[in-house]
Formats: structure tokens, C-alpha cells, sequence
């Protein structure tokens, strides 16, 4: 039995070679804990997922998308005192994100994309470093997390291992999840100074001071079918746009002036 042709990992040179992709998608997660139930690897696990599930439906849409595999580490600078939080600087994802445009770059592959399931991942200065060496190609990032209103499907605003996590997770690795009565409050313990609150600042959060079980969200009222109606709902915005992009034209992606 062959592999998904749009699923880089799993298929095969022959198939390859016979297939005109006009698009790759480079899914980004992260390893770290979230809360005491879920797995550490639950951004990669997202990604993947979405990933393919979006690819799978814009290829069934006639697009030639090509997922690649997940990059497991994120920007973990806040949570370095938490055993096996990995992580990556911003200045090492550039160096790898430069690496894999140079290769995709070389093989014609003129629009990639990049899936960012970690909320500690920024992707844009680097797209705005890295366009004008690939002038050839179309740079974009996409966080799935930001997609949709999340206030639409789950009772409890998620920041980090809560309702939608678990929800997303209960439902594509529902043998990884352990049982709610496991998990911590996720309750965010705010900032005392008011500006950083209110977001007139920002800094990184310090993960242990935080939180009380690296959660940041009641993961209480998640249950799988939350998770797979929300799944069907992001993926299908994702995958629209990967056809429309895979459809573009790369000299014409601005509305005539005339119209304006």
C-alpha cells in the first residue's frame, strides 16, 4: 500500500517524479509540558494533523500540495527550567528555514507555507529576512490556532493545554490523553504589573511562575466531538486557501488599481 502523495514522509520517489507540486507546506510545533494530562508533544501532533488534513482536502480540490514533516522544537525560552522543554532560538529557526528554501528553492517549488502551531513561534520577521534572498518564491505563515473563534466551539478561552488542546488531542490521540480528573486547574497565575496585564507591554512569561501546572486554560468541558467538529472547521479554512495560492499567479497577487 502507497503513502498519501501529499504527505512528504510516507510516499515514495516513484511517485514523485510523476507528480507536478505546486506547493509545500512546513508544519512547526514545539515540545514542551501541557498541564499534567496531555503529551508534550501535542503542537507536533496538531501540526501534523492539520497539516495533512488540510493538504489531503485541497488535494482532493486539485492542488499539488506537498506536507513535509513537522519541526519538533519551538521558542521555548520561558520554560528552560522544566525538564525536556526544548528549545529552538529564533535565530536557529531561521538557519533551518533558510536551509529548506534553498533545497525547495533548487527543485522549482515556487510557494511555500508555513503551519505555526506554537504561540512562543514567530515567523514573520523571518519571512520579511528571508523574501528578498528567495525573490523567486511566495513566503507565508499561517497560525491555526488564530483561525477561527475559539468562544464558537469551546465554553473556556484556550491559551495552553486547555478546553481546545484537549478537545483537538482527545480527538487525534485520544490514547495519549489521560483522564480529566488527571489534569491540574490550568488557571494562569496574571503579571502584577497592570501594563503588562493589558497588554500596553509584552514579555515572555516565566512558565513556572505562570501557572500553577503549565496550563494556561480550564481543559474541564473538552470532549473529542469538540475537538473534531472545530478540526473540520480549520482545516477547510486552511485547505481553501492552499488551493487559492496553488492557483495564484505570483505576478498578479494585488488587486487591479483601477478597482480601488
Amino acid at each position: 500500500m502507497s503513502g498519501r502523495p501529499y504527505v512528504i514522509a510516507e510516499t515514495t520517489w516513484k511517485t514523485v517524479k510523476e507528480t507536478k507540486y505546486e506547493l509545500a507546506i512546513l508544519p512547526w510545533g514545539a515540545t514542551e509540558a501541557h498541564n499534567y494530562h496531555l503529551p508534550y508533544a501535542t503542537d507536533v501532533m496538531e501540526a501534523d494533523y492539520i497539516a495533512q488534513e488540510s493538504a489531503r482536502k485541497a488535494w482532493e480540490d486539485g492542488a499539488k500540495v506537498a506536507a513535509l514533516p513537522t519541526i519538533p522544537f519551538g521558542v521555548n525560552t520561558g520554560q528552560l527550567d522544566i525538564p525536556f522543554c526544548i528549545n529552538m532560538n529564533p535565530s536557529t529557526q531561521l538557519a533551518l528555514l533558510r536551509d529548506v528554501l534553498r533545497s525547495l528553492s533548487s527543485q522549482s517549488i515556487k510557494k511555500f507555507v508555513i503551519l505555526n502551531s506554537h504561540g512562543g513561534n514567530d515567523f514573520k520577521q523571518m519571512i520579511r529576512e528571508l523574501a528578498p534572498e528567495f525573490p523567486d518564491m511566495f513566503l507565508c505563515t499561517i497560525n491555526w490556532y488564530q483561525i477561527l473563534d475559539q468562544q464558537k466551539y469551546f465554553e473556556h478561552p484556550d491559551d495552553h493545554g486547555g478546553e481546545a488542546e484537549t478537545s483537538i488531542m482527545m480527538h487525534i490521540q485520544p490514547e495519549l490523553v489521560l483522564p480529566l480528573t488527571e489534569a491540574g486547574s490550568g488557571k494562569g497565575i496574571p503579571f502584577a504589573l497592570k501594563g503588562l496585564r493589558n497588554k500596553v507591554a509584552w514579555t515572555q512569561r516565566d512558565w513556572r511562575k505562570a501557572t500553577l501546572d503549565t496550563g494556561v486554560g480550564d481543559p474541564s468541558a473538552a470532549t473529542p466531538m469538540k475537538g473534531l467538529i472545530f478540526l473540520e472547521d480549520i482545516t477547510r479554512k486552511i485547505a481553501d486557501f492552499l488551493v487559492e495560492l496553488a492557483q495564484a499567479d505570483l505576478d498578479n497577487l494585488y488587486l487591479s488599481r483601477d478597482d480601488h
